[in-house]
């Protein structure tokens, strides 16, 4: 007999050789018809693996992510196979589940294949799915499976073999198809009832573009028609709230080829709107003790060196700026952080003067490969609200929770109000990927798990998320459309206070390594403004918008009026303008509805006679007459309930 432990920390008796669906149905018959995959002791299992020891067991269903992956990695096979029966002698290479659905890439060799194929795939997929096909591992020796594909002339299957160890080397079969594979599948293909072939792309071979370039085709499917007809009217509502769409009909930013790929140009009312965002936290962050900076866009090689982001990111950064003299190279700047210990180094320090907080909005530049480039949320080019805190050990905990209620008033006050927290930890397993001692590591990640915990913060352990210097408190922010997002980043850091020789006396008078916070609440302000964009559909909150009333005239004679209500608008620290265009009031209308300005006011005879204004809010239509006082009054009192003050 072997001991199973679930969950909920329940154990059950089985004998040795049960299943994990012997299990689900021991629970009930129910339940396991919602089981599509599962694991055992943290490793991803079939549903029909045999097991033979004690171990903790993990049932999952379409509701888990877990079970997505197995179900969208059980699809890239399906459609695996369907390529191969409708274009024989297609070399397959890889075909992963992904965030939403999964891929394969190809070797079409001599066949094509265009949009016009994908319903014709779709339709033989569906086809292999209602066969309900059984998926199961098998083990190969190393020998057989090189052999295997050889005999298909697939190099590529060949290369991945080749880096693989004897003895862990399996294959998944399903009906006819076999494919090279580590596990974690549906118990059959007849769980898959809807299907849809999204796009195609072009993808070199392991990502390297002196590589042979294949074919890339992506997938997602669902256990029942309904969820994909609501994933695509999601998609759709997607396509409406992109923030590039958005972007470019608000006037916000736009991007030049002359300029350079990645690097946005900011409109006038993009460029207010930021202003806003930075006065927002800039005010926030006085009141809890921040004292803004300013740093170079450029420093000398060195200073990365010493921080070792030349070690880790110099091949993906630009190139050098080499000067006159000889053997002088400074960089682009990738990072503030650098710059920011060599201020806290300027002087000398006493434990008695600690916390220092540092704070700046530094533009910093990544060289981002031009495939990678995505609107506002991939750019070569980005602004980062960023802060290093240099504080005691003794600080330490109350400053990183003073960071977490910084970041919660920051989401409270945007409108993101469904978040997790991540605490994203070293790889015990890479060492190389990471600098500094063990012991701080421990350290600083047992202060991150402590403070979440302490805060009451819901949260997940990520392993191998962590920052190449320390590990991490991420957000993960769901916006309208339930699409997760990472937005702001709190980071314990050991290691660069001993790579800059960062110092401090203590009580007892010697010298003491300070840790340094890093801290980030927007992360990056294109990229959180793409994310506010598309969250919001570009009605932001009323405080942040760039336009917030459009005063509509119905004629020239009612443009002084008009004049008068701005006036009184702008006495009352309202953003306002006068559409004096000569167009119809329906266009003017319109146009106000399109720019999503919140508010319109509809000046004519009877409004000037009576010193009113006919009032037209966004998406609601009119709401009333009534005088600019009492308008003004409206809209401070709004914007008063939609934001909060920073408590300290």
């Amino acid at each position: 007999m072997i001991a199973i432990t679930l969950p909920d920390g329940s154990v059950k008796q089985f004998e040795k050789g049960a299943t994990p669906m012997d299990v689900a149905i021991s629970i009930s018959e129910g339940f396991a018809r919602n089981v599509i995959s599962a694991s055992y002791n943290d490793v991803t299992i079939e549903t029909s693996t045999q097991l033979t020891t004690d171990g903790n067991l993990v049932l999952f269903s379409w509701r888990d992510d877990d079970g997505k992956k197995a179900f969208w990695h059980s699809s890239a096979h399906i459609m695996a196979q369907a390529i191969e029966a409708l274009f024989p002698g297609v070399k397959l290479t890889i075909g992963p589940a992904i965030d939403n659905g999964f891929y394969y890439d190809i070797d079409l060799g001599e066949h094509s294949i265009s949009d016009k194929d994908l319903p014709i795939i779709e339709k033989k997929m569906l086809e292999i799915a209602r066969g309900k096909h059984t998926f199961s591992i098998r083990e190969s020796s190393k020998a057989d499976a090189l052999a295997y594909y050889q005999s298909q002339n697939n190099e590529y299957k060949v290369e991945l073999i080749e880096n693989l160890e004897d003895g862990t080397i399996t294959f998944c079969d399903h009906d006819t198809f076999t494919d090279l594979c580590r596990g974690g599948h549906l118990p059959n293909t007849g769980i898959i009832k809807a299907i849809k072939l999204m796009s195609i792309a072009g993808a070199y071979w392991r990502g390297d573009e002196n590589n042979t370039q294949l074919t890339r085709i992506y997938g997602i499917s669902f256990p029942k028609q309904k969820d994909l007809k609501e994933y695509l009217e999601l998609l759709e509502e997607a396509k409406k709230r992109d923030h590039r769409k958005l972007g470019k009909e608000l006037e916000l930013f736009t991007f030049s080829q002359k300029v350079g790929q990645g690097l946005p140009l900011w409109l006038p009312k993009g460029a207010a709107l930021r202003e806003r965002l930075e006065d927002f936290l800039k005010k926030a962050q006085k009141k809890a003790g921040y004292e803004m900076v300013i740093t170079p866009h450029i420093a000398q090689k060195e200073l990365y060196v010493t921080s070792g982001h030349y070690e880790k990111y110099g091949e993906d950064s630009f190139q050098p700026i080499r000067t006159p003299k000889e053997g002088e190279e400074f960089y682009l700047k990738p990072m503030n952080c650098p710059h920011h210990c060599e201020i806290y180094k300027n002087r000398q320090w006493s434990y008695k003067d600690l916390p220092k907080r540092y704070a700046e909005f530094g533009t910093v530049y990544r060289y981002e490969q031009s495939g990678e480039l995505h609107g506002l949320t991939r750019v070569r080019g980005f602004t980062q609200d960023d802060a290093h805190l240099f504080c005691t050990p003794d600080q330490l905990d109350q400053e990183f929770k003073n960071v977490i209620d910084l970041v919660l008033y920051v989401f409270g006050s945007l409108g993101f109000e469904n978040f997790t927290a991540q605490v994203s930890l070293r790889d015990p397993e890479k060492p190389e990927k990471y600098i500094g001692d063990l012991e701080n590591w421990d350290k600083a990640e047992q202060a991150i798990i402590n403070a979440a915990n302490d805060k009451g913060l819901n949260y997940v352990i990520e392993t191998g998320e962590a920052a190449f210097y320390g590990p991490k408190l991420d957000f993960m922010v769901k916006d309208a459309l339930g699409r997760n997002w990472q937005l702001g980043t709190i980071q314990v850091d050991y290691n660069l206070p001993e790579r800059f020789e960062l110092e401090y006396k203590g009580s007892d008078n010697e010298m003491h390594r300070p840790i340094m916070i890093h801290r980030a609440p927007f992360g990056s302000m294109e990229r959180f403004i793409a994310i506010l964009l598309e969250h919001t559909g570009g009605n932001f909150p009323l405080w942040l918008m760039p336009e917030q009333v459009s005063i509509l005239s119905l004629s020239e004679k009612y443009e002084k009026y008009a004049e008068k209500v701005l006036n009184l608008l702008e006495k009352n620290e309202i953003r306002a303008l006068v559409d004096n265009r000569n167009e119809t009031m329906g266009k003017k209308i319109r146009d106000a509805e399109m720019s999503k300005v919140p508010y319109m006011l509809i000046v004519g005879e009877q409004e000037e006679k009576d010193g009113t204004v006919s009032v037209r809010r966004h998406s609601e239509g009119d709401i009333g007459v009534m005088t600019t006082e009492s308008f003004s009054e409206l809209i401070n009192n709004e914007i008063k309930e939609n934001t909060k003050t920073f408590n300290v």
